[in-house]
């Protein structure tokens, strides 16, 4: 694997937007999938958000271009208009250092359609950018010749799935030419997937970046009781408490997301709200007024944890559990990146017990926190009981009656008593085992030396 960018022999014009960039070394997921796309090669890769997918696919594909023509070459789509977008941004920065222009259309919902295809009547995007149905529209109209098009990158496909965007990927990918390069980036690669990469990839490249935790090393993972709690009290407290460079709130739902909004703009933050419940034209201007700093709180619902990566974020807080163990690994993923530190803090109920030990079994790592006296200090381990009641399943009936008896009569000590009574009975069980180990060597030996009388 290469170890810096420098030995991919990129053009010239690729080499000085990473140095503007600041890239110096390929991320793993880059390390492997570079040196496919330049070979021609359809891939399939599965990495975790914030891996340095989007750059590990342009890179090459840019690098490849022919600006001599004219005709679409690449079309890349996404399930959501903020990826497209960012992608988009992601794409002014690498071809503004091309000595030939490059020609760039994105394409998505909520964008004035008439004029994208009055432009298409003077000239073709060689790289088109967006999302599958409106792409798809642009495409039925006539005026976009993607039939000589043979790479396709569809991002987030995991996502296209849940969203039922598949369908027109299909169509879209049906129009283009018969020899296709297709990758496919996905978190996670569901059954129902499975379909449509038997119908376009012919013995694909397998590409699984498993990272070393499950969460970054970067990022301090809280967990917070909020039982007895005013939720949206908390949310404040723990926002302005720190005084965070740039914030995300997480909601499960649009109603949600809007509610604790408004609660907290009655307390005096600024707050923006993203999720897919709000106009095209206002979505697009409020990422622009996240990316600008505009604003130091944000609540979103999971539209933004997918792809959008809004730089700077310092802080991430669940307000709830989400309902896809997935979306947990996203969220938490919009912080600690680039090297910065970063802190997520989950809320959770009582009654969300069963999702927190989801995640854990998962791979993910909590520390238990609290608030006290105006500051978050370490906790103990809400398991604590559940580890304690563990050392009783190992004692008979009459040893924990013993127990509880000497628990009634004298308290002081008794937890020594407990271990004592564990220490005894593992003892005598080991004993009874010894005995019947070599009452059963004693028989098999009587047996074997009466076979040879």
């Amino acid at each position: 694997m290469c170890a810096a960018f420098k030995d991919y022999h990129f053009q010239p014009f690729i080499m000085d937007a990473l140095t503007d960039l600041g890239f110096q070394r390929p991320t793993p997921i880059q390390a492997q999938v570079i040196p496919t796309i330049q070979h021609g090669k359809s891939l399939v890769g599965k990495s975790a958000t914030g891996s340095g997918k989007t750059h590990a696919f342009l890179l090459p594909l840019f690098d490849q271009l022919d600006p001599a023509d004219q005709q679409p070459q690449v079309v890349i789509t996404t399930p959501s208009r903020e990826l497209a977008y960012q992608i988009y941004e992601n794409i002014k920065q690498l071809v503004r250092f091309s000595p030939a222009a490059i020609h760039v259309e994105n394409y998505v919902g909520g964008t004035d359609k008439e004029r994208q295809l009055e432009k298409l009547d003077r000239e073709q995007p060689q790289v088109i950018v967006g999302t599958p149905g409106r792409i798809l529209d642009i495409i039925k109209s006539g005026k976009l010749a993607i039939n000589a098009a043979r790479r396709l990158v569809i991002d987030e496909a995991d996502m296209t799935l849940d969203l039922g965007f598949l369908a027109d990927v299909d169509q879209i990918a049906a129009r283009m030419a018969k020899e296709l390069q297709i990758m496919v980036f996905s978190a996670t690669i569901p059954p129902k997937l499975q379909p449509f990469l038997r119908k376009y990839l012919k013995n694909p490249v397998i590409t699984d970046i498993p990272t070393e935790h499950v969460i970054n090393g970067d990022v301090s993972n809280w967990l917070i009781s909020t039982k007895g709690k005013d939720k949206n009290q908390l949310i404040a407290q723990l926002l302005t408490m720190g005084n965070p460079y740039l914030a995300l709130v997480f909601a499960n739902t649009r109603t949600r997301a809007d509610d604790l909004a408004a609660n907290l703009q009655a307390q005096g933050l600024k707050v923006a709200t993203l999720h897919g419940g709000m106009q095209p034209r206002v979505r697009k201007r409020v990422m622009k007024q996240i990316q600008n700093l505009d604003f130091q709180f944000v609540v979103a619902t999971d539209l933004a944890a997918r792809g959008i990566d809004i730089p700077g974020v310092s802080l991430v807080i669940n307000d709830d559990v989400p309902t896809d163990p997935e979306y947990f690994v996203h969220r938490v993923g919009r912080t600690g990146r680039n090297g910065m530190p970063g802190t997520a803090i989950t809320l959770y109920t009582p009654d969300e017990e069963a999702k927190i030990a989801e995640l854990e079994a998962k791979g993910v790592q909590f520390q238990p926190k609290e608030i006290k006296h105006g500051e978050v200090v370490d906790t103990y381990d809400r398991r604590r009981r559940q580890q304690y009641r563990g050392h009783h399943d190992r004692l008979d009936g009459s040893t924990l009656g013993m127990i509880k008896k000497k628990k009634r009569n004298v308290k002081p000590g008794y937890k020594k008593k407990i271990k004592r009574a564990i220490k005894l009975k593992d003892d005598q069980n080991r004993k009874v085992e010894l005995r019947q180990q070599i009452r059963a060597k004693k028989k098999q030996k009587k047996r074997s030396s009466q076979r040879y009388q």
